[in-house]
């Protein structure tokens, strides 16, 4: 059968499209990289890579083969973290993805409980958005991702985390509740498409899609539509514990008009059902929980982001 090496190479073509970057990845010559792939090709009797196409696309076979390779990597990992353990040498790594409406604060919050409570754990932590986060996950790239559910699908175990509760800042309403008829006469300002949350306050608010051009602010991040309401008027959405990392003062409470419901959404953590990390990823999860824990929703409208 091929080897393990023929395998990242194989996974790592499949994810470049390209055997230059590919071949920079794997810190081998481009031609000894095609040459590996020929002689995998060649083992497992089929084509795993269509050249004609630039980009590279995987083959029909090559598609349903990518994910099977995907898991004989993880599992070859595990004998690894196996040995290492036996040597007392074993430090778990767990790369960690987060949306970046939830890592402007969570990152800060638990740096140092993590370095305290996980120091036996190497993290890599990066910022991504939720559908590069399910795709990230999908490659295995990642290990689990933060995230605003709720997500399902049957590979994915998910975890909640906590809820928060979602604001309304309008500085020039004085009043501490706002509700959604009175925030359609206001200007919204929203993060760049991608993001969740504007997706949330899409829905929430009840916004025309179609509607775009006049009101879509691309790019920026909540600090920035802050400041732009302060310069503009209009209003933003801004998750409870961002707000108050961020010490803004003058947000409104916001009441659905028909069931007097407030928006919230629900902090989730997703991994693969099959991850040799839970132990690690538990530890994580725990200590999140502990952090943020439990609101009561029963006077919450939790939102989706898709």
């Amino acid at each position: 059968m091929v080897s393990i090496q023929q395998i990242q190479y194989i996974v790592t073509v499949a994810e470049e499209r390209q055997f230059q970057r590919a071949s920079e990845r794997c810190f081998v010559t481009q031609p000894t990289l095609s040459m590996q792939i020929k002689k995998a090709e060649e083992t497992l009797g089929n084509k795993i890579f269509d050249r004609s196409r630039s980009p590279l696309e995987l083959t029909e076979y090559g598609t349903k083969l990518l994910p099977i390779l995907r898991d004989v990597i993880s599992e070859y990992n595990r004998v690894e973290a196996l040995s290492k353990q036996e040597e007392g040498t074993f430090r778990e790594q767990l790369r960690i993805a987060v949306i970046p409406t939830i890592a402007g604060y969570l990152l800060p919050d638990m740096f140092d409980k993590w370095k305290g409570e996980l120091d036996d754990i190497e993290l890599t932590i990066e910022e991504m958005k939720t559908e590069e986060i399910l795709v990230a996950l999908e490659e295995k790239t990642i290990d689990v991702g933060i995230l605003a559910g709720p997500v399902h699908h049957p590979k994915w175990r998910t975890n909640i985390l906590y809820h928060e509760e979602i604001f309304a800042y309008t500085p020039q309403f004085k009043s501490r509740v706002v509700t959604s008829s009175e925030l359609e006469k206001e200007h919204p300002w929203l993060l760049s498409k991608g993001n969740c949350l504007r997706t949330q306050m899409v829905h929430f608010c009840e916004l025309e899609p179609e509607s775009d051009q006049g009101w879509n602010y691309e790019g920026g991040n909540i600090e920035l539509l802050v400041k732009m309401v302060d310069l503009h008027g209009g209003y933003t959405l801004i998750p409870e514990h961002y707000a108050a990392s961020l010490k803004i003062k003058g947000l409104n409470r916001i009441e659905s008009d028909d069931l007097r419901e407030n928006p919230a959404r629900e902090i989730i953590s997703v991994c693969s059902n099959r991850t040799p990390k839970w132990h690690a990823i538990e530890r994580l999860i725990r200590t999140v929980q502990l952090k943020y824990g439990q609101k009561d929703i029963k006077n919450l409208k939790l939102l989706n982001w898709d």
